[in-house]
Order: structure tokens, then sequence, then C-alpha cells
């Protein structure tokens, strides 16, 4: 892997004198870069000043052979910062603004002095030097900014007003200047980390405190700010060598009137206030036009009096491994192709969902239900006028292959579009055992011969199609559908007759029933999952399409694929017409992976270093009848080495026994995830359950609180090992 390296970058780190800033320095210096070490040498209270500090890291930096000069200013004096970064190196392309100190009071107990000490250094003190950088950014069409936030900022914290005031001002801060620079190639970005430093040495347990490292944070820092990273106006969380991105998000909430004319009175408000705090299909809005659009839509709709939009209905369902399997058949997945066998046995070492499972309970609810009729009460809806245009869905993680789902519609939209209407209807997909959000999705239905209604044409809420590089194909799949390919694929659900009965295909003008759309999708999702992603479904994201011409089954299938970054673009045709059939296609994967996946993955593997440990529970149980039934709950261990899952066991204490594989009967109460070796370490007492959970080394869905009860069994289990 080639590494990254800042060569002939200038970067200043204020507040570079110890902790997080300390970190940064040191590893900008070491991958090239020339630094400037801000720090004023004050403790965390903003008091005393000394040198000592900032000319420590200096030192160490030139030891290690690193270019790297002192700075002792203020931040408020920034100007005088980054004049050190041009007397001594001759430009500036970097600022991390990380300079801090605590003045934690209670809200009622604040002082002026106590709220503008806080707000000069953190908010005034971060423009005041990135201010001083700007110009120079700006000619040399060149520039990275970090501004550091807080969890206090983004999520609140008692004693901490001026704190967190501050921290979520740099946030705003860092959104405009992310719009006001992005065209001059300067990208501002914010950083929230959770790490032990001079501000937290005394707060965080000591336990918690040694596990985060400033060392954990700084490669996150230092990505932001190269040049070849395109991240811009982000909120970043990180710690423990985790991060994530963070989103301001808005609900979709709810027109409280649906005319000019109409009043709008605080019993209209209190009427529909559960469905505008319902933040079950929020949306993160990209700008202010953004806002103001979705804003303007709703004008429109009120002055043409077009139909309301909220229109909700649930549709629950229950699948298992046959259903998934039959799906998997039905989208063309072979014996014959090696990676295909985690959707085909359930057996399969590595059995898994194939994620475009979950597109089916959108059709078939809208089919199901009256969603349509409802959002339309002028007009009446012919089934055999509507179109399935296009289609997104994300998974939010890997797919349970079997559960109880309960998928929520809601109508976000309707367009006209004179020859008919277009519905967006999102569909949200939960998992009704643990209310966990498994997927959202939109289809874009076109109704046609009902336009004309003087509706908008365009919406906010359409998720747009990307067309492919112009370039040749990167990779391209070939594969024949059955003939039955159609009648196949309509057991998993979607029974219109067009698909089936040639009576209905004639009268919609076909020669013969025709493949769904829905089909083809998951023939081209199998095709690039086996291309840039090994097989693995893990590494499945979204997927968003246009269905362009209709497909006859027992014709041979292309898929033209483009690879731009973890994005994968692709376009279906028949072979022989190339008569594109998918067109606008794209696939975002988490990770690509290229390369021959397992030879073998229905190997069995059994010999793990945790089944020793279950089969020491298993004794301890057998002996222990009572004392295990007391805990009177079922879980389930799901055992994994490299985030593969190998392995399950159920410990079954309602009726006192263990077993390798899922519940006998019914559902777990608790499901806990874990690394092979880290069971075992959990198991011998060398690792604390609780730190694993909260390092993400232990996941646990369910009721957590039951998993509580397992330790004494644990604890009297590790003698026997």
């Amino acid at each position: 892997m080639q590494e990254i390296r800042f060569v002939g970058r200038v970067v200043v780190v204020t507040g570079a004198g110890a902790g997080l800033g300390r970190a940064y320095a040191l590893l900008f210096a070491s991958r090239g870069a020339s630094v400037v070490v801000n720090d004023l040498g004050s403790n965390r209270h903003g008091d005393g000043s000394s040198s000592k500090s900032a000319d420590t890291v200096v030192q160490e930096i030139r030891r290690n052979g690193g270019k790297a000069v002192a700075n002792y200013d203020s931040v408020l004096d920034g100007a005088k910062i980054i004049k050190t970064a041009i007397d001594a190196f001759g430009r500036i392309d970097v600022v991390v603004n990380n300079a801090g100190i605590l003045r934690d009071v209670s809200f009622a107990k604040m002082t002026d002095a106590q709220w503008d000490i806080i707000h000069d250094v953190h908010l005034k003190g971060a423009m005041k030097t990135t201010q001083a950088a700007w110009p120079y950014f700006i000619k040399q069409n060149y520039g990275r900014v970090i501004f550091t936030s807080s969890n206090s900022g983004v999520y609140g914290n008692f004693g901490q007003s001026n704190y967190s005031s501050a921290k979520l001002g740099l946030v705003g801060l860092a959104n405009t200047l992310a719009i006001e620079g992005e065209r001059k190639n300067i990208y501002t970005n914010v950083i929230v980390p959770t790490a032990g430093s001079r501000l937290t040495e005394d707060i965080i347990p000591p336990d918690f405190f040694e596990q985060l490292k400033p060392e954990l944070i700084a490669p996150v820092v230092f990505w932001l700010c190269h040049e070849d990273c395109t991240e811009n106006g982000s909120i970043i969380e990180a710690a423990l060598g985790w991060a994530g991105k963070c989103h301001i998000i808005r609900s979709s909430g709810c027109v409280l009137r649906q005319n000019l004319s109409d009043d709008l009175t605080p019993e209209n408000v209190r009427e529909n206030w559960s469905k505008v705090i319902d933040m079950t299909s929020a949306k993160r809005l990209t700008s202010i036009q953004e806002a103001t659009g979705e804003l303007l839509g709703i004008l429109e709709n009120m002055k043409s009096g077009a139909p309301s939009k909220e229109v909700d209905h649930v549709m629950r369902s229950t699948y298992n491994n046959r259903d998934i399997i039959l799906y998997a058949l039905g989208v063309g997945a072979t014996v014959q192709e090696p990676t295909d066998i985690r959707y085909l046995y359930e057996n399969a070492d590595e059995f898994a969902v194939l994620p475009t499972f979950y597109v089916l309970f959108g059709p078939v609810g809208c089919m199901n239900s009256s969603i349509l009729q409802d959002a339309l009460p002028f007009t009446q809806v012919n089934p055999t006028q509507i179109l399935h245009g296009e289609q997104y869905l994300e998974v939010f993680k890997q797919l349970p292959t079997e559960a109880t789902v309960e998928t929520r519609f809601k109508v976000q939209d309707i367009l006209d579009k004179e020859t008919g209407a277009v519905v967006l209807v999102q569909h949200d997909t939960y998992d009704v055992a643990n209310e966990e959000k498994l997927s959202t999705g939109q289809i874009s239905i076109f109704i046609v011969g009902i336009g004309g209604f003087k509706g908008k044409r365009t919406s906010t809420f359409t998720i747009p199609i990307v067309n492919p590089p112009t370039r040749n194909p990167d990779v391209t799949v070939t594969q024949q559908t059955s003939v039955d390919q159609a009648a196949l694929y309509r057991l998993s659900g979607d029974l219109n007759p067009l698909h089936i009965d040639p009576n209905v295909a004639a009268m919609a003008g076909f020669e013969r029933p025709i493949l769904h759309g829905l089909c083809s999708l998951g023939f081209s999702t199998r095709h690039v999952l086996q291309t840039y992603a090994a097989g693995d479904p893990r590494l499945f994201k979204s997927i968003k399409v246009r269905f362009a011409k209709p497909v006859l089954p027992g014709q041979t299938l292309r898929t033209d694929m483009w690879r731009n970054g973890n994005r994968i673009h692709f376009q279906t045709s028949v072979l022989g017409t190339e008569k594109p059939v998918v067109t606008g296609a794209y696939i975002d994967l988490l990770e690509v992976k290229m390369g021959v996946p397992r030879a073998n993955p229905c190997s069995g593997k059994t010999d793990l270093q945790s089944d020793a440990i279950f089969a020491a529970i298993s004794e301890q149980v057998k002996q222990n009848q009572d004392q295990a039934k007391k805990v009177n709950a079922v879980f389930l261990y799901n055992i994994t080495i490299d985030g593969k899952q190998l392995s399950e066991w159920t410990l079954d204490l309602k009726n006192g026994e263990v077993h390798k594989g899922k519940p006998k009967s019914g559902k777990a109460d608790a499901t806990l995830t874990v690394e092979d070796k880290d069971m075992v370490e959990i198991a011998l007492g060398k690792l604390n359950p609780q730190l694993a959970f909260m390092r993400g080394k232990l996941k646990i869905t369910g009721n957590i609180m039951l998993t509580q009860k397992l330790k004494s069994l644990m604890e009297t289990s590790k003698a026997k090992l």
C-alpha cells in the first residue's frame, strides 16, 4: 500500500504542545510536512503561559528528522501564527484549529467572563487563525481547514453551556467556509474527537482514558487534510480507532393547512404534532436552497390544491431461509457460481441475504395497499396503467436471514408530467423484534393518463440517476435468463399477471409475458458484487436504477460496469438487441474487494477456540439447572473471525440447555456478536465485557440488560477452562 505523504506542504496546528495537537504535529511531520507547533503553554483553564510545551514537540520532530518551528501566540492573534509559517517556510497549506480551554460552570452561575473567554479561544480564535490563512489559500487555489468541535457541542453536556455553544458555532462556521472555499479548492471539515488530553485527564475514568489515545484520532485528521481527500463541509466523529460521519437531519414534517386560504390554529398544531416530530423518514438537507425549495414546493401545492402527500401505510412480512433462497434463484443465482452458494445453501458458512431481497417490499406493498389511490383521490387509479420507473435501496447492516419485518410507506411527492403522474414512495423496513431500521428505499411510480392537475414537475425528494463515464466499460458480465425466469421470480411476491399470463401481456402490447424489472436489477447486483466485492453482500451499501426497456425471459443480460472509487456505475442491456434495459444505475459499496473469494464457503469449520468456552458453559448449565433457569432468557452468540460469521451458539437458559446453532424455537432475547479470540478473552476474565461493548468488540441487539445475568455463569465456567 502506497504511503500517504505531505512533502512540500506547510501545516499549522494550534494547541499542539500536548494531547491531540501534539499527535497531529508528529504525524504530519513524520510524513514530510513542515509544521508550525503553536501552543500558548497554558493549563486547561487557560491560565498561565510557557514556551516549554511547543518547544518540546518541535525538538521531538527535529530529532526524528522532521521540520518544525514553534509559535507561542494566542489564537486570538492568529495572524501572528500564520506569519510564523510564511516567515519560516514561505507558504501555508493546512490549518488545524485544535487549541482549547475549559471553564465549566452551570448556566445559572455563568459569568460574562466565563462565557467570553471560551468563545474567544474556541470560536473567535479559530476564526482569526483561519481568516489569516484564507488569502494565501485563495491565491494558491488550495487549502485545508479543520475545526475541532465536541460531543458537548453536538449532544450537549451539563455545566458546559459556554463550551458547547462555541463548539457548535464552529460547525456553522465550517458549513459556510465549505461553501465559500469550494470553488478555490479550499475544503473545511469538523472533527469531533473523543481523546485523552489535558482537558479530560481527571474527568474521564482512568481505564477508559487509557483507551482514548490521541494517536487514534490523528490519522483521521491527517486524511481530511490531504490533497487526495475531497471531503468538504462534513462533521466527522472519531474515537478508539473508529470514525463516523454526523449529519443534522430534518423530519418529513407535516402540512398543517392544505390551502392558502385556510387559517392555522394551535389546535391544528396539537393534532398533527406527532407527524411534525416523526423522524422515521427524516432526511438530510444539504443546503439552504434545498431547504427553501421544499417550502416552495409546499407553497405550490397549497396554490394548486394538489393532493396531500401525507399518506402512511404499513405492511408486515415474515421470511426465512426458504424465501431468500427462492429470491436468489429468481434473480439467477446458480451453484455454478462459487460466490452464489451463500445465497442458496442455508448451511453455508456465510449464508446471507442478497441485499436486493429488501427491494421486494416496495412494489409488493404498493400493489397490496391503497396507498396510490389514497394519494390520488381525484382520480381512479387503473393497475394496468402503473409502471415501475425507478428504484433506490439502501441497507444499514447485514440483513438477518430470517425475520419478521415491518415496512412503512410514505408518499413523498406527486409530480405532474402532463401525460401522467409520478408518485414517489419511500419504504422503510424495520426488524419487528428490536425496532432496528434495516433499509430504506424509494420507488418512482409512473401512472399513465392522469396528469394535467397543474402540480409541480420536479421534486427535491427525487434521488437522481447518474450516467456512467463515457469511456468503454471496465468490466462486462453476461448471463442468460431462463425462459421460466419470470415464473420463478414472481413467487417472491410480485404476482402481476403481466409476467405470466400471455393474454394480459398481449393486452399490454407485448408479444409474450415480460421479465420483472426488479429481476433484471437482481441479476446486475449479483454481477457487481461478484466483480467488485468478491461476492460479499456485506460490502453493499445502496443501489439506484432506472428501468428503460422490458426483457423477455430467455434473453441474455449483459451488465457493463465502470468503477469510480467505491461507486460502481452499471448499465444492463439485452445481448443481441443491444438495447439498454437498466440505465443511469449505480451501486455504492462500503469497500471494493477485488480477487478470488473463498474456494470452499461450505467448509463447516468447527475448530474455533470459543467452542471450548461453550462446552464449559454447557457443563455448568447441566450441573446447575435451577440457577440457569432463574435467568429465564435465550441468548444467541454469533462467533466471527475477521468479521466473518463462522459459528452460532444458543444459551437457552429457559430450558437449561446449550447447543450449537440457532434457538430451536422462537427467537433469542438477546443476540451477541463477538470475535472468536475476544470471546475467549472475555470468558477468561482478560477482557471486561463492558469495555468490549464500548470498544465495539462486543455487539448486542435485543434486551441488553439481560446480558448482565450472564456474568455469574461466565465466572463459574472460567474455572473449567
